[in-house]
């Protein structure tokens, strides 16, 4: 998880850290400087110095701007998949629950994101990165919220897919919609849990 209170002290370029240790370092540092200075300051160069490492270990980790954007993109998606995953664990729900711990949750981490992952998005947008790694978070959500929704469905396999597409879209709207101070989170969260329970009563074609 990448929480800046969790975060190390910069280490110098001479301390010898496992590899996944020090790319974890460094996505946390990718995201103080997104928060602390915004996405257009994070660049390789900036992220070695303010991580007291050699330039030269960024490039290796990440090889260009675009892949470590694309990085952290990631990483933030981790915790939004996560949060998704626990919220949706336990006991069995019926459809009206499920739908509200979907919708909750997902706006929830939304919100205690902020707009970073909205701005590392930004960052990346148009890139062949950007395209590779949405094409990869989508089929993770995707696969998450059909395993929720499946058992309240009357839709065939493929049309249950298409339809937690649509939702997924819709709840990035909202989302981007709330971060923006047009709607409260109690009213995204209402909107998306009725989008997402009231689809599932119609039949498959």
């Amino acid at each position: 998880m990448l929480q800046p209170s969790e975060l190390d002290a910069p280490q110098p370029a001479s301390s010898r850290l496992p590899k996944a240790e020090r790319r974890r370092q460094l996505l946390a540092m990718a995201l103080v400087i997104v928060r602390e200075e915004g996405a257009d300051r994070l660049t390789l160069g900036h992220l070695a110095t303010r991580a007291g490492v050699s330039k030269p270990i960024t490039y290796e980790h990440f090889g260009t701007r675009a892949g470590l954007l694309a990085a952290l993109y990631k990483a933030l998606d981790e915790q939004h998949t996560q949060a998704l995953q626990a919220a949706l664990s336990g006991e069995q729900r019926g459809l009206a629950d499920t739908a509200q711990v979907l919708a909750s949750a997902y706006v929830r981490c939304s919100l205690k994101m902020g707009g970073e992952w909205q701005a590392v998005g930004a960052a990346l947008s148009g890139s062949e990165e950007m395209a590779a790694v949405q094409q990869e978070l989508l089929a993770g959500y995707a696969h998450l919220f059909v395993a929720a929704l499946g058992p309240h469905s009357a839709y065939s396999p493929a049309a249950l897919h298409r339809y937690c597409v649509g939702l997924i879209g819709a709840g990035e709207a909202l989302s981007v919609l709330m971060l923006a101070g047009n709607c409260s989170e109690q009213e995204a969260t209402a909107t998306f849990a009725a989008l997402i329970q009231g689809g599932l009563h119609v039949p498959a074609a």
